[in-house]
């Protein structure tokens, strides 16, 4: 026999259970945004003093060092993705800042190439179309996953290229690295975003939670700089 007011009961109980829900992603996505800036402010910070200060550019980017600041993200994406189980959140946060800092060294030949309007113009485009693409993967009701394939291949694709480029020194092939990638590390924006709101459904503990806003970051960060450098191809105005 039903009971009105135990149906009721229910009813409030879901709506409030649904209440905490959304506003514990809300509070997690918070989270990795604000990650993922603190990132780019500290990647900016250490790119514009280094490639403002010929005493620290030109050791590096006039020898044989300049191989590996290009390279060392690279190597810490793959040591991050193989040990963030195995950390802890404090240790996942530390190694998140110090690739930040190593990718500003990275970054640094940027303020030695194209103009600071430009860089300042660019980063403004790849903010607008990472936000709409990051917008459009946390509210959309598809599943992106069946675009996940084609967008891990086109990533290796575009990671293989670009280190064969390095020697080449193509620019047709540069111009289809910069228009493939682009659409690349947008469609991964989008569903990068999806998979970490739906990662926090699946109910970690506080210290996985921690780690996973720390990786989600990682990722949403990678994808806007790529963004970033693979359209200043287009919109950067040389010095």
């Amino acid at each position: 026999m039903n009971n009105p007011q135990f149906s009721f009961g229910a009813g409030i109980a879901r709506q409030q259970s649904q209440a905490l829900f959304d506003e514990g992603l809300r509070q997690h996505m918070l989270r990795v945004y604000n990650y993922m800036a603190l990132g780019l402010v500290l990647t900016g910070v250490v790119a514009f003093v280094v490639g403002s200060t010929p005493a620290l550019y030109v050791p590096i980017f006039s020898s044989p060092l300049k191989w590996v600041v290009m390279l060392a993200p690279l190597a810490f994406v793959f040591f991050f993705s193989f040990r963030i189980n195995s950390m802890t959140a404090a240790g996942a946060q530390g190694m998140f800042w110090a690739f930040c800092a190593v990718m500003g060294l990275s970054l640094a030949s940027v303020f030695l190439v194209f103009t600071g309007t430009s860089i300042a113009r660019t980063f403004f485009i790849a903010a607008t179309m990472f936000g709409a693409m990051s917008l459009y993967g946390y509210t959309t009701k598809a599943d992106l996953t069946k675009f996940s394939s084609f967008l891990i291949m086109g990533l290796f694709g575009v990671i293989i290229a670009s280190l064969v480029n390095l020697f080449m020194q193509s620019s047709a092939m540069q111009f289809a690295i910069s228009v493939i990638g682009i659409f690349v590390f947008l469609g991964l924006t989008a569903w990068d975003t999806q998979t970490i709101k739906e990662q926090y459904a699946e109910n970690f503990d506080a210290e996985s939670q921690q780690k996973l806003a720390v990786s989600g970051a990682l990722s949403l960060y990678l994808n806007f700089v790529n963004i970033f450098q693979l359209l200043l191809n287009f919109t950067g105005e040389r010095e």
